[in-house]
């Protein structure tokens, strides 16, 4: 497959800024000594290439068939693993035993997905470097009490570090796009289990910001509170003004009001 023909079938927007690429590329640590790297879309290996030059174990997953056969013949010979498959639909945890990382430019209509598939594998998933969509971007590295402040933050602000780095002008991509891009970068921290009911505080968070806009006391009533639960302050405030530690508490006091 010719490179033109590549890049008009492989999707609508294409980086073709290679200081970006090579920033992204080099956005990726390492953290905890993981050294498995699993890049999500590679396209026509654009980010592939200078990852290519970092001491990583390469693994590609491409969707994209025609896309597949080109990177293999690119890349015949290196040592990466090629894969064709729908990362959402994979059971990417038995690519690697040991713990990995991931990177890629993401599409935008499957960002936040990608994120929550993240979630399932937190604890394998060491490291994540993502380029997307700038309003996702904001919305999962954003503290408490800002407007972009919602499901994903908390969630993923519970098992990671969550860095805003860098913002992606459209005019870097071939057509430019109608949106501008972020780029961001999750390392995990040390919880390994929250300590309380990790479901219910799941189920909790998206709760109370299914109505973001009422307060928890309102938010909250298809859970079926008691009246003690309810009777608390903290139920006063919005969803976006409560941090990780505060839905945590949240989550064991539900659960231990269940109980009674």
């Amino acid at each position: 497959m010719s490179k033109v023909r590549a890049k008009k079938h492989l999707g609508q927007h294409f980086l073709c800024d290679l200081q970006v690429a090579e920033r992204i590329a080099s956005s990726l640590t390492g953290f905890g000594d993981t050294r498995k790297v699993l890049e999500i879309g590679p396209g026509m290996g654009v980010l592939t290439d200078y990852l290519l030059e970092k001491p990583w174990e390469l693994t590609l997953i491409e969707i994209d068939s025609e896309s597949v056969s080109y990177l293999r013949e690119k890349y015949a010979g290196r040592a990466l693993t090629i894969l064709e498959g729908d990362f959402l639909a994979s059971q990417y945890r038995s690519l690697y035993e040991a713990p990995y990382a991931i990177i890629g430019n993401f599409p935008y209509n499957i960002s936040s997905q990608i994120f929550f598939k993240v979630l399932e594998e937190r604890h394998q998933v060491m490291e994540v470097v993502g380029m997307l969509q700038k309003e996702v971007a904001e919305r999962i590295t954003s503290p408490k009490g800002n407007k972009t402040y919602g499901i994903l933050s908390v969630l993923l602000q519970a098992f990671y570090v969550a860095e805003y780095l860098f913002t992606v002008p459209p005019d870097v991509f071939d057509p430019p796009p109608k949106v501008t891009s972020a780029v961001i970068r999750l390392k995990r921290n040390s919880v390994q289990e929250l300590p309380c009911n990790e479901k219910l505080f799941f189920r909790l968070v998206k709760q109370a910001f299914h109505t973001r806009r009422k307060t928890l006391r309102n938010a909250l009533k298809p859970m079926g509170l008691s009246e003690e639960f309810r009777s608390m302050e903290l139920l006063d405030l919005r969803a976006e003004q409560l941090g990780v530690d505060d839905f945590v508490y949240l989550t064991q006091k539900l659960e231990s009001s269940w109980k009674l």
